[in-house]
């Protein structure tokens, strides 16, 4: 859908702009990629149409202007890595976000936020707010953590220091043979047991 989109966009520029007007995305060869964005940078083309393949990596200082369509398709993060694209030179930079309404809570709030600040430590810590951490265990990468006894947002100190007292036994008592050892074998048996127990009942 990106791509299409990038396309029809570059079509319609090119008909009114002609050969100043360039186009980057993921299916282009590496040599073509990078041939475009040479063009780019050295101000032969005026305009570049891009899907998020310009996300990382990308340093033209001369590009002072940057629309994203359809902002609120995308993350917190994702949208201060396409900002940051701009505002690399020395010339006052502008990026504008476009949206089809009506939007959702989340996409108001994500939106709010990059026009509130462009501090990246911020914004990522809103990101991990708004979409949650996902499974810091399994593959999953966003949604509320399924922690029993925890909120990775309010005990991020408690979860670091248990992390570390983990690695202290393991390093000490890789086998968990000790007295302690074998209670922590005990309590992750009962862990493993009610989440089996649990993911059953579930359907």
């Amino acid at each position: 859908m990106d791509l299409a989109a990038a396309e029809a966009r570059f079509d319609h520029l090119q008909q009114i702009f002609g050969v100043r007007v360039g186009l980057v995305h993921g299916r282009l060869k590496p040599t073509e990629k990078d041939d475009v964005m040479a063009r780019f940078a050295a101000g032969d083309l005026d305009i570049l149409v891009a899907t998020t393949v310009i996300e990382v990596g990308v340093n033209v200082p001369q590009a002072t202007v940057m629309i994203i369509e359809q902002a609120e398709r995308f993350g917190l993060s994702q949208l201060h890595q396409l900002r940051g694209r701009v505002g690399r030179g020395m010339d006052q930079s502008y990026c504008f976000l476009l949206y089809t309404g009506p939007l959702n809570e989340t996409a108001k709030e994500r939106l709010s936020i990059m026009r509130q600040t462009e501090d990246g430590f911020l914004i990522a810590e809103k990101d991990l707010e708004l979409r949650g951490a996902g499974d810091v265990l399994g593959v999953r990468q966003s949604g509320l953590a399924e922690f029993h006894l925890a909120d990775l947002m309010v005990h991020g100190e408690l979860l670091q220091a248990a992390r570390d007292d983990a690695r202290l036994i393991l390093a000490r008592d890789p086998e968990l043979q000790s007295e302690r050892g074998q209670a922590l074998r005990t309590l992750l048996y009962l862990f493993e047991r009610d989440q089996a127990i649990a993911y059953l009942r579930s359907g």
